[in-house]
């Protein structure tokens, strides 16, 4: 089953850039509930720009009334991680981004940073939040991720997306199916995100046991050409074969 979680950040950078609470952004999490989407995933960085940490309560209540999950991740700073376990996020997706950075742009090293990551991830285990590690497709050892307490790992689909359709796009997507499948042997799920749209996630979602994919970015700009509702028509569509 594969999942479509909308990340709302960027109707978040919205929000913030006129100074009040519009548009609303768990009454657009709840829309785009009501059309078809499995879940929501939330990234509030340090400096707060877009998402903050006080979306995170508001969209855990909605997503535990709806009975969806909601997928919070982030760079794990210590406020991050008071936010998250005290409102306990179905999934907590950790990524490695600096304080600054504009978007995300690559995954852990499971071996260097896997002592760093190892207590974090027996913490929120240990209350019931799900984790995964963001990840490259390079990455061999997802063994390591494994030991280190990850459940599922998350993989940086920028690669396969920056080379769609291009005569490179195919050794790409095998390279991600043969990581998915390093992570599944190592007992790991396989989530993936970024960049992926209407027009590259079909071809992405053959290879087999992807259970969620992460859009935001995408969708905003999809659904201004589209509307929402026709856009996740379209996403279910896509997904519907894989669930």
């Amino acid at each position: 089953m594969t999942v479509l979680s909308i990340n709302i950040n960027k109707i978040a950078l919205i929000r913030n850039s006129r100074g009040r609470n519009y548009p609303d952004v768990v009454a657009f999490a709840a829309r785009c509930l009501d059309f078809g989407a499995g879940g929501i995933t939330l990234h509030p960085r340090p400096d707060q720009r877009h998402a903050r940490y006080s979306d995170v309560a508001e969209l855990s209540e909605l997503c535990q009334a709806r009975g969806v999950e909601l997928n919070v991740e982030g760079y794990p700073t210590p406020e991050f991680l008071e936010v998250v376990k005290q409102y306990r996020p179905a999934q907590c997706t950790l990524v490695p981004d600096a304080p600054d950075q504009l978007t995300s742009d690559h995954g852990w090293d499971v071996h260097k940073d896997g002592e760093f990551l190892r207590p974090i991830l027996a913490e929120l285990k240990a209350l019931n939040i799900r984790t995964s590690l963001f990840v490259d497709y390079t990455t061999q050892d997802m063994a390591q991720a494994k030991a280190i307490g990850a459940d599922r790992v998350e993989l940086y689909t920028e690669p396969y997306a920056e080379h769609f359709g291009t005569p490179a796009c195919d050794a790409i997507l095998a390279g991600f199916h043969a990581a998915a499948l390093r992570a599944q042997e190592a007992g790991l799920e396989v989530n993936a995100g970024h960049d992926l749209n209407l027009d590259n996630l079909g071809q992405f979602l053959t290879i087999p046991n992807i259970l969620e994919v992460s859009i935001g970015h995408a969708f905003v700009v999809e659904c201004l050409d589209l509307g929402m509702q026709e856009v996740l028509r379209r996403y279910s569509q896509i997904c519907q074969p894989h669930q």
